[in-house]
């Protein structure tokens, strides 16, 4: 019997990928990974192992079975299997469905944490997500929840940081809640490919969210930020 190892490759730079989670890539036997992964991290692999892509769009929960039932399939044919997920594989990424998966069938699974898309793509915008001068706490959420279910506006902090992850398919519902919250005029950034060569950071407020989105045809992968945090984006720019 072989061992599943979860690995969060980090936000999207392959360089961003912890040393643990590198290491244990090199010796893989088998290498399952999603649609956001830089292919650049397969070039560490064992030429002979056997890479599978599982890209997952929204809402294919076929697919999620598909992938429980692979793992557990592969564990029991070679020594070694990585399931290679984005940022970090608790975070939003369904990686407690897949351990869970893998341990009830009697297999072992070990999760290597990863550099989580909420806190390192703000970073490479300039935008740290606490500051003691603008907000002492921050929260994160998904824009999407599990079965078409709407958006639990007691999620929703008053104030502090907020971050929203693949919140852009329901951009007009999610602007309607914020506002219920948060004046119109507070700042908010859309970081679309954040830490890669190919991102763009468009700055807005509130009121006008959708908007830019629309204007500017912003496509995931895109995170939003919203907070007073982001007026220190000027001077600790890493990217534009």
């Amino acid at each position: 019997m072989g061992k599943v190892y979860l690995i969060g490759a980090g936000p999207g730079d392959p360089e961003l990928i912890t040393l643990k989670g590198l290491k244990i890539l090199q010796i893989a036997d088998v290498i399952l990974y999603d649609r956001l992964i830089s292919k650049d991290l397969l070039n560490y692999a064992r030429r002979d192992a056997e890479k599978i892509y599982v890209g997952k769009e929204l809402g294919e929960a076929n697919l999620q079975n598909w992938i429980n039932k692979t793992l557990v399939e592969k564990a029991k044919e070679y020594n070694i299997v990585v399931r290679l997920k984005g940022g970090d594989p608790y975070v939003f990424g369904r990686g407690e469905e897949e351990c869970y998966y893998v341990k009830s069938q009697g297999l072992e699974c070990e999760v290597i944490p990863g550099i989580s898309s909420a806190i390192a793509v703000p970073a490479y915008a300039g935008i740290p997500v606490t500051s003691r001068y603008f907000s002492s706490g921050f929260t994160v959420i998904s824009g999407n929840r599990a079965e078409g279910k709407e958006i639990d506006e007691d999620y929703i902090p008053k104030k502090g940081t907020l971050v929203i992850l693949m919140g852009l398919s329901n951009i007009n519902k999610l602007q309607n809640i914020l506002l219920k919250t948060r004046q119109k005029d507070t700042p908010v950034a859309i970081i679309q490919n954040g830490t890669l060569n190919s991102q763009k950071v468009y700055v807005t407020t509130l009121e006008n969210l959708s908007l830019t989105v629309e204007k500017n045809n912003i496509k995931s992968p895109a995170i939003i930020v919203v907070g007073e945090v982001i007026k220190l984006r000027e001077s600790l720019w890493k990217l534009s």
